[in-house]
């Protein structure tokens, strides 16, 4: 693990947040459900790949604070598009408020609702392989049913990232036998045997699992 001096150090050397990205993640840090939050190197190395994918067009499955979306929808061009998914109306509020005066807030559509529900809508609508990359942080018992629909909505060679996969250390407690770490163990492994995709499971935050699609 990265002592906080270390981490200090890199961040100094190579985190470039805007302006509304502090605000938005100091904002957040001061609340009760500050870890929902990714971490800011996270997001800089999620935007650093879309751009060198060329992506154009996504979704993000689990809002939050929009944090997350501000580094995604950041790293599009301007006439770029983020679907974003999520079921609490009342936070996402000020997620479209950084959103708009980041600047992005047009490249940014938020729906309320079920995101398993909206993914299968965007795939009834004729949507399969459109999207350049799905990026899920949201309830990790709905992870592998996420993980199905974005391969079908990501293109090949499109990208599938997913937070909390080292899920805090407790993947590895054999004494943790809680639900939550039962579907996060159950999406490492699925992924792990999954030859549609090519995965790296980087230990940077909470844990980032990377898939391409093939």
């Amino acid at each position: 693990m990265i002592d906080a001096e270390l981490l200090a150090y890199l961040r100094d050397v190579s985190l470039r947040e805007t302006a509304v990205m502090v605000a938005n993640r100091r904002a957040t840090a001061r609340g009760d459900n500050a870890h929902l939050q990714i971490d800011p190197e996270q997001g800089q190395l999620m935007a650093l790949l879309l751009r060198a994918i060329g992506a154009r067009r996504g979704i993000e499955i689990g809002v939050f604070a929009g944090y997350s979306a501000l580094w995604l929808a950041h790293a599009l061009p301007t006439d770029g598009h983020l679907l974003a998914l999520d079921i609490d109306a009342e936070i996402t509020r000020r997620a479209q408020a950084d959103w708009e005066q980041a600047g992005l807030a047009q490249r940014v559509t938020l729906k309320i609702g079920p995101a398993l529900a909206s993914l299968d809508t965007e795939i009834a609508e004729g949507r399969a392989g459109a999207d350049d990359f799905v990026f899920i942080d949201a309830d990790k018992a709905g992870y592998l049913d996420y993980y199905e629909r974005a391969l079908v909505l990501v293109r090949a060679g499109g990208l599938i990232m997913a937070d909390n996969t080292l899920w805090h250390g407790r993947v590895t407690d054999p004494d943790d036998d809680s639900t939550d770490t039962r579907a996060i163990r159950a999406f490492n492994n699925h992924l792990y045997e999954d030859t549609r995709v090519d995965i790296s499971l980087i230990p940077i935050g909470d844990g980032l699992t990377v898939a391409r699609k093939r």
